[in-house]
């Protein structure tokens, strides 16, 4: 019995032994799945980030291209350079030594560079704003009443508030769009000049008006004769070859024929302008104020102002000493308008 009951407990160790090996394996197996399953999540998250890293680095050439692309915006916009690194359809005035923009293949860089200093702020902003003095006198004048203002006296005058407006703004843009490109240049300066001579057309009008008040026939002529002028000025203004820096002093000149009619300030501007004066004195000293360009610019504006208020003295000295005569002209019959116009 007492070797029964030891052969019963060396079988139930046996078992107990075997079940313990089971147990050691299950748990070493089952320890190693958990090992290689932390592995491959290890390795997939090491791959998942390096392929993140991949698409943003992708994505930041891009990014990083827009940013350059804008620092060599703001560097247009933002700053000048000197005679010497203009492009050749820029060169202008070779007595201007810095602060010149450099070329602005964009309208809203070059609108936007109005609000900068530079050798074209001050030509930008003289006529600028005469543009805006002349539309709000145009507006006053023009809207009054027919009992205070009669619909001839303002077509009349709107032939010269037309003249001046026109040619304040053609200058205006012109000196914001010139450093576009050299196309956009050569077509805005074509209309800085058109728009001169339209000032000159509507100068001249008032003039004639009164000064040929009762002289149907001859003020018919001398209009007439000034609007053929102008538009000859005009046409010639639209030539290529015309529009060269070379055939500058004869613009002026040709100019400045017409400008005696209204005002000695026209002739002193372009007189300065085509001598290149102050600058030609001291290269380099009137790069930004003072420059021959923005001393015409002024004597434009101020020109015009004191032409307005002379055709204002001649309205007014017709009406109250010289009488009207339209009544004459209006209610005569063919014969006697016949003999006005002989």
């Amino acid at each position: 019995m007492t070797n029964n009951s030891l052969s019963d407990t060396t079988s139930m160790n046996d078992q107990d032994l075997n079940q313990h090996e089971i147990r050691q394996r299950l748990l070493t197996s089952s320890q190693s799945a958990l090992l290689e399953s932390s592995s491959e999540n290890s390795s997939n998250d090491f791959h998942d980030h390096h392929t993140h890293n991949l698409i943003d680095s992708v994505f930041d050439v891009p990014t990083r291209c827009v940013e350059q692309a804008k620092e060599v915006g703001k560097f247009v916009v933002d700053y000048v350079v000197d005679h010497s690194h203009l492009p050749h359809w820029l060169i202008d005035n070779e007595f201007l030594i810095s602060g010149h923009r450099p070329p602005m293949p964009s309208v809203k860089q070059c609108f936007a560079s109005i609000f900068r200093l530079h050798t074209e702020t001050v030509n930008i902003w003289t006529h600028l704003l005469g543009t805006f003095v002349f539309i709000g006198i145009a507006i006053y004048f023009l809207t009054r009443p027919a009992s205070e203002v009669h619909i001839e006296k303002k077509l009349i005058f709107g032939a010269f508030f037309l003249g001046a407006i026109v040619c304040l703004l053609c200058s205006t843009l012109y000196h914001i769009l010139y450093c576009h490109s050299p196309k956009i240049s050569k077509f805005f300066s074509k209309l800085d000049y058109c728009g001169i001579a339209i000032l000159i057309i509507g100068s001249v009008v008032p003039l004639l008006y009164y000064q040929f008040y009762c002289e149907f026939g001859t003020k018919i002529a001398y209009l007439s004769l000034i609007g053929l002028l102008g538009i000859t000025c005009i046409v010639i203004s639209m030539w290529d070859r015309f529009a060269s820096s070379d055939y500058r002093v004869y613009r002026v000149s040709g100019a400045t024929q017409y400008l005696l009619l209204v005002a000695v300030l026209y002739v002193i501007g372009a007189a300065l302008y085509a001598a290149r004066i102050p600058e030609r004195l001291a290269p380099g000293l009137f790069d930004i104020w003072f420059q021959s360009h923005q001393l015409f610019h002024v004597f434009v504006v101020a020109a015009a102002c004191v032409h307005y208020y002379g055709i204002c003295v001649l309205s007014h000295n017709q009406a109250n000493y010289f009488g009207d005569c339209r009544v004459d002209i209006l209610t005569s019959n063919t014969g006697s308008l016949v003999s006005l116009i002989n």
